[in-house]
């Protein structure tokens, strides 16, 4: 599969310089195979280039400027759609290539030397990640579902005798009331039959008067 770049060596506009200079520059930094096609000196390629972007992606003069990406004959896009694939480091994606081991895009897709998703590998090979967690009643059987048991156990005679204390302590109490009602009749008891008598004197007094 070839990468073909047309370019367009005696532009004018310092834009389509520019943004030819980075895709070429970049394509170099990935180590991608290219061929340069230059429209200015070759009116085959301009058609060329004309002909086979697609209408939908052509400006709506209808005459695509340079840089335009192609795989073979396969269109990949212009400058725009370059730089987004760029930023979203996905350009071998964009390219139709498949990505080199190593690279950010092959991490992002999961692959790894052999062509296989590292989770397969994983798999296959009896790795799995330790960052995943395992339930404890998984891994230790039902352990940890004794202790949570004998806890709650545990948690429930000290309610009960919580419970238990709060009866005894309701019934202490009603039985100091009881007993200070007692006292205090008692008292009163003690305190009108005085009262009682020396009325009783005094009329008896009176009458003997």
């Amino acid at each position: 599969m070839v990468i073909k770049v047309f370019l367009a060596s005696s532009s004018g506009s310092t834009a389509i310089k520019k943004k030819q200079q980075d895709v070429v520059g970049f394509l170099e930094a990935l180590k991608v195979e290219y061929a340069q096609l230059d429209i200015a000196c070759s009116e085959e390629n301009r058609m060329w280039m004309r002909q086979n972007v697609p209408q939908e992606k052509k400006p709506s003069n209808g005459i695509p400027l340079p840089p335009q990406i192609f795989n073979e004959e396969g269109y990949c896009g212009d400058y725009e759609t370059f730089f987004d694939a760029k930023e979203d480091n996905a350009v071998f994606a964009f390219l139709g290539l498949p990505p080199p081991p190593g690279s950010k895009e092959a991490d992002q897709a999961g692959i790894v030397q052999n062509g296989t998703h590292a989770e397969e590998t994983n798999a296959e090979n009896g790795n799995v990640d330790d960052s995943i967690e395992v339930p404890v009643e998984e891994r230790n059987g039902n352990s940890h579902s004794d202790e949570e048991q004998a806890a709650g156990e545990e948690e429930e005679g000290e309610e009960e005798l919580a419970e238990e204390d709060e009866v005894m302590e309701e019934d202490e109490d009603m039985a100091e009331e009881e007993e200070a009602v007692e006292e205090t009749d008692e008292v009163t008891e003690e305190t009108q039959a005085p009262a009682e008598e020396e009325e009783e004197e005094e009329e008896q007094e009176e009458e003997a008067e």
